[in-house]
């Protein structure tokens, strides 16, 4: 089947928060939205023809997620990422970052020291500081154009004291995709220092370029001992507001901490929509998934050869539709960035500041959207920089 992901599709009669908050982030409704990560394409109709037909039923009452629910998971993840998950082993939940809040609490205590490699995703930051808990920031080392994690830096935080790690893998905002020389060590270093970690994977699906993801609790009985992963198909099929997501502990008394904290709160079954959207999106989606990955491919090789001989440089990325662009030639102010991407450009990409300190200096594009849409935006930058 032939997916047409060029067509462009008006969303301002939708309560998007892509567009109806240009006017609160960017100052005017006048600019291309290409911040949060949500997609501009249409989902795989496969999935539209399935939650039409559910809500012709008149009954929208509570709904169970049963073994067609759980199975579309363990397959989709067999397959995808050859790893072999028990049905006890899942718990939902509608969100990621909720979960992450909660499994936060689950697993510290008030003022224990919780690390997050930066820039990173802000939620991470914001659910530790949040909880009570103490951040401690370990930034990314840049080498080349190009994320490492600072193992030394990590050790040294460990032997003060820390308690838990909250991880992105792949990475966002930069798209890293981690390899299993790197997790293996991360793994070791959380054994020796007692370190728990959250995994989230959200983007696991959407690698690229032939890159291979590793879950980290797939590679061995520390990760299994050690990681909660934290999983959806909302990122891979754009049904970030279906409220649908899951969580994948190996460890049982990790699981029995976390279900303390929300069995009360009925925060471990979804609703109508989010059964019925990733049955359909993991039975069904194989097709459009693939297509649109190979879109997104097309769509990043376009910015980075318009870019080339750009102040802006694009980050490698092996993984998901936002591109990390190094605007620290332009200035490494990040007002003075928002200024020339705000209100010359007319481009709203989001703010790399918002990844924490490292960030300064950067800017995260949203790709996933119309080839003509990006056009526009790559015409307006080279504009404003002339």
């Amino acid at each position: 089947m032939n997916y047409n992901f060029n067509k462009p599709i008006d969303r301002l009669s939708t309560d998007s928060v892509k567009y109806g908050l240009r006017k609160v982030l960017f100052g005017t409704e006048d600019i291309i939205p290409l911040w949060v990560a949500d997609m501009d394409l249409p989902t795989a109709p496969e999935i539209t023809a399935a939650l039409v037909e559910r809500m012709q039923h008149p009954i929208y009452g509570y709904t169970l997620q049963g073994d067609l629910f759980w199975e579309s998971a363990i397959n989709w993840i067999k397959k995808r990422h050859n790893w072999d998950i028990k049905k006890h082993e899942f718990t939902f939940t509608p969100g990621i970052v909720p979960a992450i809040g909660l499994l936060i609490q689950a697993l510290s205590n008030q003022n224990e020291r919780v690390a997050i490699f930066s820039p990173v995703y802000g939620p991470f930051k914001d659910n530790i500081i949040g909880t009570g808990r103490t951040l401690v920031d370990i930034p990314l080392i840049n080498q080349n154009n190009f994320y490492n994690i600072d193992f030394d830096t990590l050790e040294k935080e460990m032997i003060k004291g820390l308690k838990l790690l909250v991880f992105c893998n792949p990475q966002n905002p930069s798209g890293r995709v981690w390899n299993k020389v790197e997790l293996q060590k991360l793994l070791q270093l959380c054994e020796q220092y007692d370190v728990n970690i959250i995994s989230d994977e959200i983007h696991a699906d959407l690698v690229l370029f032939e890159a291979t993801h590793t879950p980290l609790a797939s590679l061995s009985e520390i990760g299994e001992k050690r990681v909660v992963t934290c999983m959806a198909p909302s990122k891979t099929f754009n049904l970030a507001g279906l409220n649908c997501a899951y969580l994948i502990f190996k460890n049982k008394e990790l699981q029995k901490r976390y279900l303390a904290k929300v069995k009360h709160l009925h925060l471990d079954f979804g609703g109508i929509v989010a059964t019925t959207s990733q049955i359909a999106a993991y039975n069904k989606g194989e097709n459009w998934y693939q297509e649109v990955k190979k879109y997104f491919e097309s769509n990043i090789n376009y910015i980075i050869e318009e870019l080339s001989d750009s102040p802006i440089t694009v980050m490698k990325t092996n993984a998901t539709y936002l591109l990390w662009l190094d605007c620290s030639k332009i200035s490494r102010n990040n007002k003075i960035l928002k200024d020339f991407f705000y209100k010359k450009a007319k481009v709203g990409v989001q703010d790399g500041e918002m990844f924490g300190a490292a960030g300064q200096g950067f800017m995260r594009m949203n790709i996933a959207c119309a080839r003509s849409i990006l056009e526009e935006s790559v015409k307006r930058i080279k504009i404003a920089l002339d």
